[in-house]
């Protein structure tokens, strides 16, 4: 079973169990997670809802990106309604009544950020590596990630949605991605005691001071560059910074997906504005169900993924009203959320 479900005094434990895999999401596991937190809000005996991760590599590396590519080869209408679930998914964890605990330990990329970092406790530990690394495959991040991203402090959500660059602990608790941090070592322990005493004595009793991170300090040259109106500018101002970091920044930048950039920038600006996560999931299932149809992301995830020569072939970079198309309704296809 990829999801195992256990109970243990108040406590109901989910567990990704495709630890080969990296825990990654296929439709099953987001329907088996769905349609247990559904039973287990109306189950009095569950005071508080626990997820984590299999194995000793993370909690969830996202969704299944082999899968995509295949169906996108076949039309990609199995990919659009896992996406339709999952987004379905991200959205009951954040409107959840009773505590739902994320140990974010190890990689927790994509799809994994959907199932934790909109639970209302969400742990971090000293191996934690977050990222939105969508814009690598020539996708935009989702699964809320742009509303996460957008209420990142200063420009720092926008530097992470164009770069995917992995963060830890304390700067995932910075960006407000994560709560507390606990060790590792401790999160058997921190789980044993969320069960037996609830999830406030269980963070009181464990949860430490976080390790310092880097993007606090970086702030002098992301606030300003980040502000650009556009991706070109962003890459040029990175590039005369003088800052190595930030050079570093325009090189990561460099390598993703064109398309993919532009209609990043835009989402994180416009998600920005949107006033609940309900309307940007709304937002980001038009512009991944857009990105099926387009050549960078078949081309991302086999360069990424299926090949592994790291070479992807981008298309040319998209005119401004071809980005405009990937926020367009999709009249009977719209993502609908209750």
């Amino acid at each position: 079973m990829h999801i195992r479900t256990t109970r243990s005094g108040g406590l109901g434990h989910l567990l990704l169990n495709r630890p080969a895999a990296l825990n990654a999401l296929t439709h099953d596991m987001v329907r088996r997670l769905d349609a247990t937190l559904h039973a287990w809000a109306s189950d009095a005996a569950v005071e508080a809802v626990l997820i984590s991760g299999a194995g000793e590599r993370g909690l969830c590396a996202g969704g299944d990106i082999r899968s995509i590519y295949h169906d996108i080869r076949r039309g990609g209408d199995a990919t659009a309604a896992f996406w339709r679930d999952e987004y379905r998914l991200n959205a009951h964890i954040a409107r959840y009544a009773k505590p739902y605990v994320a140990l974010m330990d190890g990689l927790v990329m994509g799809g994994g950020v959907g199932v934790s970092a909109h639970g209302s406790v969400r742990v971090v530990t000293e191996r934690t590596k977050l990222a939105m690394p969508e814009t690598r495959i020539g996708l935009v991040p989702d699964v809320g990630g742009t509303y996460l991203l957008s209420r990142a402090p200063g420009e720092i959500g926008m530097h992470l949605a164009l770069t995917g660059t992995a963060i830890g602990a304390g700067d995932a608790i910075a960006c407000g991605l994560a709560d507390h941090f606990i060790p590792s070592a401790e999160m058997t322990a921190f789980t044993r005691a969320v069960a037996e005493g609830g999830v406030t004595a269980a963070v009181e009793a464990h949860a430490q001071a976080p390790p310092s991170g880097v993007l606090a300090e970086q702030r002098s040259w992301i606030d300003v560059c980040y502000a650009a109106e556009d991706v070109a500018t962003i890459v040029k101002l990175l590039l005369d910074t003088g800052e190595l970091a930030a050079k570093e920044a325009a090189a990561r930048i460099g390598g993703n997906s064109p398309t993919a950039l532009q209609v990043t920038h835009a989402a994180i600006r416009r998600a920005g504005l949107l006033g609940s996560l309900e309307e940007v999931l709304l937002q980001e299932y038009r512009t991944s169900c857009r990105a099926l149809g387009h050549p960078d992301l078949e081309e991302g995830i086999r360069a990424q993924v299926i090949d592994k020569d790291r070479t992807p072939r981008w298309a040319a970079t998209a005119p401004s009203d071809a980005v405009e198309v990937f926020f367009a309704p999709l009249g009977e296809r719209e993502l609908r959320l209750s």
